[in-house]
């Protein structure tokens, strides 16, 4: 790249008025969850252990120990050390964070982002979702005036785009929506892959423009680390929700599990996913297993600022909030 290219790119994407707004929200956001004795708290952004996810890329990190080398992994949440905090007796927690996920860029991403993430003891979602109501009221009535969500489940959102039930849909149905929407993509076997399909480029994008939405009970196999129950029909549901205002999810949020064997297989689900998929096998993190038996019965959720901050300023690309974004970072 020449000097004169240097530059011009030494300048951050976002213009002033968007860095004093990310100040201001962080002060509302303290001030809000002081005036709830929710204490703010602080991990480390590396870990020995890394995400299994199969859809989550974990960046590496080389660090010496006592001289000798080891690979650690940037966090792409701080969950896993803050139920460590809860199993401590740490009682309800916040924290403004740094997290990193690879090979994630473009109007909605960054492969380094800003997250607000907290846990609260003995929350219901349904508690949970009135004090993400009032976070909204505080970080975006500027805007909006006063905000009041709605609650869908994911099964319904389906079923008012496309006419089908994705909790029950065979792979042929699902296989055949996909063809009668313009999406027609060879996923093999992978159902759930044409789930998220369908959701991405149908559902999602309808989401949230009347009002902010809270999408309810998520298809079983993608519970992760939350609880599985029934819904009001008797169908398996995974016991979390995701926020959706303008058609970007901004929050997501957990019935957190708290039995340590049920979360063993899944991790060990996931790294067999990985395997086959060529994908890098993670540690599992021992630690957070340890620590499931003592951490109290809670909900928690993990809410993006920086599309937080979108939202409140009416920007539509991520890099319009963000000073430095990777590419000129």
């Amino acid at each position: 790249m020449s000097q004169d290219n240097f530059a011009i790119r030494y300048q951050p994407s976002c213009d002033m008025p968007a860095i004093q707004a990310r100040a201001r929200m962080y002060s509302q956001i303290r001030q809000f969850f002081a005036e709830r004795e929710v204490l703010e708290v602080e991990t480390p952004i590396l870990s020995q252990a890394g995400v299994t996810d199969v859809h989550l890329a974990s960046i590496q990190a080389q660090r010496h120990m006592g001289g000798r080398k080891h690979l650690h992994y940037l966090q792409t949440s701080p969950e896993f050390a803050m139920k460590r905090l809860l199993a401590s007796g740490s009682g309800a927690i916040y924290q403004i964070c740094k997290v990193f996920r690879d090979d994630e860029h473009g109007r909605k991403h960054n492969s380094e982002f800003t997250m607000l993430e907290w846990y609260r003891p003995h929350f219901s979602l349904k508690a949970l979702m009135l004090e993400v109501t009032d976070l909204l009221n505080l970080t975006l009535g500027q805007r909006f005036g006063q905000v009041r969500p709605t609650i869908l489940s994911y099964k319904h959102a389906f079923m008012d785009r496309l006419e089908l039930n994705p909790l029950q849909a065979s792979l042929k149905q699902l296989k055949e929506c996909c063809i009668r929407v313009g999406l027609d993509l060879d996923l093999g076997d992978d159902r759930l892959g044409y789930i998220d399909l369908l959701f991405s480029h149908i559902v999602e994008p309808s989401l949230g423009f009347d009002c902010p939405v809270f999408l309810t009970d998520f298809p079983p196999e993608m519970a992760s680390l939350a609880k599985v129950k029934l819904d009001e029909d008797g169908e398996e549901v995974a016991a979390r929700f995701e926020l959706y205002i303008e058609g970007l999810e901004l929050a997501n949020a957990y019935d957190e599990l708290s039995d340590a064997h049920i979360l063993r297989q899944r991790f060990e689900a996931d790294n067999r996913e990985r395997e086959k998929l060529a994908l890098t096998v993670m540690p599992v993190d021992e630690y957070l297993l340890a620590a499931l038996a003592a951490m109290p019965e809670c909900a928690g959720i993990a809410l993006g600022i920086d599309r937080l901050l979108m939202v409140a300023t009416k920007k539509m690309k991520l890099e319009q909030v963000l000073t430095f974004p990777a590419d000129i970072s």
